[in-house]
């Protein structure tokens, strides 16, 4: 396998721990100190905002290299092994899931409408 498979493969991995962090974290079996790291890690792996923004060059992806695989370990260890294999077993269920066509046709006719408001709104207007 070649080095870009590998990543690839670690990557999926590591987005479905992501996504079994979050089902952990909502789980009732799970110990409060791991659904208080699970949540943390959890939210900062989906979300978009970074710690330290992706633009500046080369430590942009430090975080994302580094700071999420590392909560991402600390929160697994947390969790019993039988919960997390569970855990991950749903993750990559949901992840199979067929994606909705029509609910990224609906964002996407709502951020075309939002940009010809705001064309109608704000472009220059001949004077008479």
């Amino acid at each position: 396998m070649s080095a870009v498979g590998r990543l690839r493969d670690w990557a999926k991995t590591v987005r479905r721990d992501a996504v079994a962090l979050w089902i952990a974290a909502r789980d009732p079996r799970t110990p409060w100190h791991a659904k208080a790291v699970a949540v943390a890690v959890a939210a900062y792996a989906l979300s978009p905002i970074d710690l330290i923004p992706d633009f500046i060059p080369v430590l942009g992806y430090l975080d994302d290299l580094l700071i999420v695989p590392l909560g991402i370990w600390l929160a697994i260890r947390l969790i019993p092994r039988e919960l997390m294999a569970e855990f991950r077993a749903e993750a990559a269920r949901r992840m199979e899931r067929p994606r909705s066509v029509a609910g990224a046709v609906g964002v996407v006719v709502i951020w075309v409408a939002a940009a010809v408001l705001l064309l109608f709104l704000f472009w220059p207007r001949a004077s008479q």
